[in-house]
């Protein structure tokens, strides 16, 4: 059998605007939470640590047990709350018209 050329995009990600510390999705859901929607490691807000997050899951996490998973899961749903809490507390500052 010949190789097959591979095409995946994911293959060609590179970034440089984030990042999340050695073994940071091997922690706990509140660490992982909290690390995540911090300026550090997401400069653009916790929202960008939510996509880093379900980035990871979909693309880098086919091998993780149930247990990890579901932990991850659960970090996910702690940074899904603060970026709806961001998202309500800046409707409120005078951020009128812009959608």
């Amino acid at each position: 059998m010949a190789a097959r050329e591979s095409n995946r995009w994911v293959a060609t990600v590179k970034t440089d605007s984030t990042h999340p510390p050695e073994g940071l999705f091997t922690k706990s859901a509140s660490v992982i939470a909290r690390s995540l929607a911090s300026k550090k490691v997401s400069p653009k807000g916790p929202a960008s640590g939510l996509r880093m997050l379900t980035y990871f899951l979909n693309r880098g996490g086919k091998g993780l047990t149930a247990d990890r998973r579901a932990e991850l899961g659960k970090a996910k749903g702690l940074l899904s709350e603060r970026v709806r809490r961001a998202k309500v507390a800046g409707e409120g500052s005078g951020a009128r018209g812009r959608r």
